[in-house]
């Protein structure tokens, strides 16, 4: 692939209290994450979370990817309390991942979004959430079953799950206990789609998993969107 065709992925940077090889705190994404999009022939950008001018900033992009993270703010979602097991909250982050998502749904921009990222589409659209969840799905392997039919088996880390589901999202694949795994907008102007687990965890080695980044990436269009 021509270097200068590959398409632009914005990846939000996630805020991180120190990294290996950095001295001091860091704004950071998953290895096993950027190297999916590169296997897709996209070419991932980390960008810096700042709440203003998100718009313009993403109009040079080709697709948004939201990645994993720490939790939302409940007072996002309107809840009155917080559960104790909350963790990693910052504002700036919030901010900046639930403008992203409104710009990316609005303009059309391909979006697929992952864990944190399906709680953010799905806080930005009106939903709320399960702050804690009870077993947790943490460093766990286990089934989904897509409304297709199929079932697939996939990496999962997380201790949120949607509860009230936004306006217009579809439940697209679910867990034996009726977590909701995947969902899509078929209102959106763009190709659409967040799940709930990490496929970037088994991408590498799954064909399953790395399917779902290289057709994101193919739905982008940088030689038509930038000559």
């Amino acid at each position: 692939m021509d270097p200068a065709l590959r398409p632009l992925i914005a990846i939000p940077a996630r805020f991180s209290a120190s990294a290996s090889a950095l001295r001091y705190a860091a704004e950071v994404n998953a290895r096993a994450l950027i190297e999916a999009v590169w296997r897709a022939g996209g070419e991932p950008v980390t960008i810096h979370p700042a709440a203003d001018e998100v718009s313009s900033r993403l109009a040079r992009f080709d697709g948004i990817l939201l990645p994993g993270g720490g939790d939302l703010a409940p007072h996002r979602y309107g809840a009155a309390e917080t559960h104790a097991s909350v963790y990693d909250v910052d504002d700036l982050q919030d901010t900046f991942d639930l403008s992203i998502a409104r710009v990316a749904l609005d303009s059309g921009l391909p979006l697929l979004a992952i864990c944190r990222g399906l709680h953010v589409v799905n806080v930005a659209l009106g939903g709320t959430l399960q702050q804690d969840m009870d077993p947790a799905h943490r460093h766990l392997r286990h089934p989904v079953t897509v409304h297709s039919g199929l079932s697939t088996e996939v990496s999962c880390y997380h201790h949120q799950r949607v509860d009230r589901l936004g306006d217009g999202l579809v439940v697209t694949a679910t867990a034996a206990d009726g977590t909701i795994e995947a969902v899509e907008l078929p209102s959106a102007c763009g190709w659409f789609a967040a799940v709930q687990w990490h496929p970037e965890d088994t991408a590498a080695t799954d064909p399953v998993q790395q399917n779902l980044f290289d057709t994101f990436v193919h739905t982008t269009t940088r030689p038509a969107r930038h000559g």
